[in-house]
């Protein structure tokens, strides 16, 4: 298929597949990188849609930027890339992955999509983080003091990043979305999963046997098949 290298505002990026007035922009997740669009690009070029994807701070071709990859770069980023499509397609849809779902859903409220297609998505942060504060007995006042702290699963907790969270919430989805959620995901709670569908209408397929990271044959080939199904 057509790939097309360019860079948006110094981020790299890709355009995939041949010339429409659809386009689907891919936001990736932790650990990955915009080449890891390619599959999902060959999908949507099936059914008529280009796709634009691009490496997150410290993602990709970015591993090595100062730039981090905090909520306040990832959304300004996700400006960027949404000012740069908006500009060029009539149509357009998105898709995110873990993370990248939470980066647009504070990026994109006032955004209009066509569809949006959500993977293993972080809904709500700021449970996240509060969950990974319980784990290893970090209250807020410790946060707050000592600003930035490491934690045993290779994290690290950030009280500007828990700040913003909580200073930005998720009041507004009005968009058609489609969910496909691991009913062993171990960062989404199952609640929360439920409460945003209640909330924003969207339609959820849960993965029995699925995890955050969906990587056996048995769950890529489910996770293909949604999306031949609704992208």
């Amino acid at each position: 298929m057509l790939k097309q290298a360019i860079t948006i505002e110094s981020i790299p990026a890709i355009i995939w597949g041949a010339t429409s007035d659809k386009v689907y922009i891919f936001v990736h997740g932790k650990k990955s990188k915009k080449e890891e669009a390619e599959g999902f690009a060959e999908i949507a070029e099936r059914k008529g849609y280009q796709v634009v994807s691009f490496d997150l701070p410290e993602h990709g071709e970015r591993k090595n930027e100062a730039y981090k990859c905090t909520v306040q770069n990832g959304v300004y980023d996700l400006r960027l890339i949404g000012h740069f499509v908006t500009g060029r397609w009539e149509n357009i849809s998105l898709f995110g992955s873990s993370l990248g779902v939470y980066f647009s859903l504070v990026a994109y409220q006032d955004l209009k999509f066509s569809k949006c297609l959500f993977l293993s998505p972080i809904l709500d942060m700021e449970r996240l983080i509060q969950n990974m504060m319980n784990w290893f007995n970090v209250s807020e006042d410790l946060l707050k003091e000592n600003q930035d702290l490491p934690i045993p699963m290779g994290e690290t907790l950030s009280w500007s990043y828990y700040a913003y969270v909580k200073g930005t919430p998720i009041t507004k989805w009005n968009n058609p979305t489609a969910i496909f959620y691991g009913a062993n995901d171990n960062l989404t709670e199952r609640f929360t999963v439920d409460n945003f569908v209640k909330k924003f209408h969207c339609d959820l397929e849960i993965l029995q046997s699925g995890e955050h990271c969906f990587h056996t044959k048995e769950q890529i080939d489910a996770v293909n098949k949604w999306l031949m199904k609704n992208v």
